[in-house]
């Protein structure tokens, strides 16, 4: 039997690809793979058209025979750090994460260890042959909640373009400062900062980023509100609530000077201040699996710390 970091592949092309480009005919013909890993193949040589070495450029006939045989590589300078996951759901091409707050989801600077990814790795070695260890999408730091991981290059593949084609549904909870009077969507581009470069804005020149949120609860000086994605940019929520002049409750970045309701208990008064992080929390997951074609949701409780701050408030 052929090791999994093997695939081998052969295949006549059909006659209706004629003209494309060797790549864009493989990536009809292969969707399980993405377009950039069928390009390293053919430049690392391991496919050959009617027996010839071709080029990711060549122009195809139709009715040649391809054959592809090609290594996936482990992932490399990724650590396995053991470290307790929640494990939502787990069959041979699917793990859903049910993430902490506090957890960064993939090694970059400052941060080469103990971050999700490191902890899949210990989880699942066989996942050094995924990309990015099988992440299909993240959650920053310390939003907590429902991610989706691919156990198989063929399952990532397929769920990376499932999330581009918005196929898969999140669903988040978040705490806002301030009362709210409806629901509603906002449709609001979304770009790098002009001058702080470490946040997002709203900007006529950004990305398109859509936001839909219907309130859950009413409280005081807060709303608890649901809401669905659209697209996924990054710090969406975040950006597009306070853009509305509703930020996340503990949102150091976008939440702005600290709003204490006035005649508040002490001990609401200390939950507000003790509460370091955005209130926010990905809550729900939906896909079609990648395999069977079975349709998945899951859903994911408040997280302690939400859960306390919102009982808070409402006492």
């Amino acid at each position: 039997m052929e090791p999994r970091e093997f695939r081998t592949h052969e295949l006549a092309l059909p006659a209706g690809l004629a003209g494309l480009r060797l790549d864009a005919a493989l990536a009809k013909v292969l969707p399980q793979y993405s377009r950039a890993r069928l390009q390293g193949w053919i430049r690392a040589g391991a496919v050959t058209l009617d027996g010839r070495v071709p080029r990711t450029r060549d122009r195809v006939r139709g009715e040649e025979v391809v054959r592809i045989q090609a290594r996936i590589a482990p992932l490399g300078k990724v650590a396995a750090d053991p470290m307790a996951l929640e494990v939502v759901w787990s069959d041979r091409e699917l793990l859903v994460i049910n993430k902490p707050a506090g957890l960064v989801v993939h090694p970059g600077a400052g941060n080469a260890r103990n971050t999700l990814q490191n902890g899949l790795l210990a989880f699942d070695p066989a996942l050094a042959r995924v990309p990015r260890a099988g992440i299909v999408h993240r959650l920053d730091k310390d939003t907590s909640g429902l991610l989706v991981v691919a156990r198989t290059p063929e399952a990532h593949t397929a769920l990376v373009a499932a999330l581009a084609e918005r196929q898969i549904r999140r669903g988040y909870v978040a705490l806002c400062t301030g009362v709210m009077t409806g629901g509603g969507t906002v449709d609001e581009p979304i770009g790098r900062h002009r001058s702080l470069r470490t946040r997002m804005a709203v900007r006529a020149d950004g990305r398109a980023a859509v936001t839909h949120f219907r309130i859950l609860r009413r409280l005081r000086a807060h709303t608890l509100v649901s809401v669905e994605l659209e697209t996924g940019r990054t710090h969406q929520i975040r950006v597009h609530l306070a853009h509305l002049g509703y930020p996340l409750v503990g949102d150091p970045v976008y939440g702005g000077r600290r709003r204490l309701p006035a005649g508040a208990s002490a001990a609401v008064l200390a939950e507000l201040a003790g509460f370091k992080r955005q209130a926010l929390h990905a809550a729900r997951l939906g896909l079609t699996h990648p395999a069977s074609g079975e349709e998945l949701a899951f859903e994911a409780p408040l997280p302690a710390d939400i859960a306390a701050l919102l009982a808070a408030l409402e006492a």
